[in-house]
């Protein structure tokens, strides 16, 4: 059996499938054998992200996969993507998924991520199958899903604290950190509301071991994500309220106050504090008894 193979290097490759496009920095591998060609895909050595870092045995145990939900985010992927790639050292890989933007999104994105998934499907689709999708092309045994708007500052030391939790507690599947408004456009709204979030979020994980965490930022648990069959995609919101729900259910779950995560605040700042209050306050507890959102739309804010 005569067999051929040839490698050429290319920054960025798209691969069809389904009703998505995956964009990875990649190299192709052709294999011509009795006439039929097989692309195969792997991660080119220098590529943003340190997936290179690992060794074979350790790929996944150790790598953690950043994993991206976007939608018309051009105005702050590239910051967001630009502060990872210049900070973050420890083996890991950056995923945007992104829903279809109509802006240039995606093509911000694969200037630094690993991988850029792009959703062509019909209608919109919901952040749940776009955080499945993300997940679905991970590597990692930790997947960490962050909003395009999200900061972590000292991404290596906030993630060596973070892996320790998990290293400490094997029963631990599910964890979040401390939200705060970036400091520059803080109010005493934004430090009010934070204060209150963060300690219902301590009192309901690290208390009453009942999961509940905002989708800013979340480390699971890849054993764990799988076991549940990721997040629901019938949900138009919240279905990150309802991942650590139901993480609960299988292990425990935690908010980690020493761990600090910052974003926009640009719900609260649009829609109002009061209104967003209360709309988290009526969704929370329609999922925690009906399972699913009070609300029917979840407008894009940016």
């Amino acid at each position: 059996m005569f067999v051929r193979q040839k490698k050429s290097f290319l920054p960025i490759r798209p691969v069809a499938g389904g009703n998505r496009t995956t964009w990875r920095r990649c190299a192709i591998a052709v294999v011509e054998e009795d006439h039929k060609r097989d692309l195969r895909l792997e991660t080119l050595p220098g590529t943003s992200g340190n997936v290179d870092k690992i060794d074979s045995n350790d790929r996944r145990r150790s790598m953690i996969s950043i994993i991206i939900p976007t939608l018309n985010e051009a105005k702050i992927i590239e910051s967001t993507l630009r502060t990872l790639a210049a900070t973050l050292t420890l083996p890991h890989e950056v995923i945007v998924s992104d829903g279809g933007s109509s802006d240039r999104t995606a093509a911000l994105a694969t200037r630094y991520a690993n991988t850029v998934i792009v959703f062509s499907g019909e209608g919109r689709q919901t952040i749940g199958e776009g955080r499945n999708a993300g997940a679905e092309a991970a590597a990692g045994d930790f997947l960490v899903f962050l909003d395009a708007d999200c900061v972590i500052p000292e991404p290596d030391r906030f993630f060596t604290h973070a892996l320790a939790h998990f290293a400490r507690n094997p029963g631990l599947v599910g964890l979040t950190a401390y939200l705060r408004v970036f400091p520059a456009n803080e109010t005493l709204g934004d430090k009010l509301v934070s204060g209150i979030a963060n300690l219902g979020l301590w009192v309901a994980n690290n208390i009453l071991k009942r999961g509940a965490s905002f989708g800013e930022f979340q480390m699971i648990r890849r054993e764990a994500f799988a076991r549940l069959g990721g997040f629901r995609a019938d949900l138009i919101a919240f279905e990150d309220a309802d991942m650590f729900r139901r993480l609960s259910r299988i292990g425990r779950t935690m908010i980690a106050p020493k761990l600090r995560v910052l974003h926009s605040g640009r719900r609260g700042h649009q829609v109002g504090q009061p209104q967003l209050i209360c709309t988290w306050l009526v969704n929370l507890v329609f999922v925690a008894i009906r399972g699913r959102p009070f609300s029917k739309e979840w407008k894009p804010i940016r």
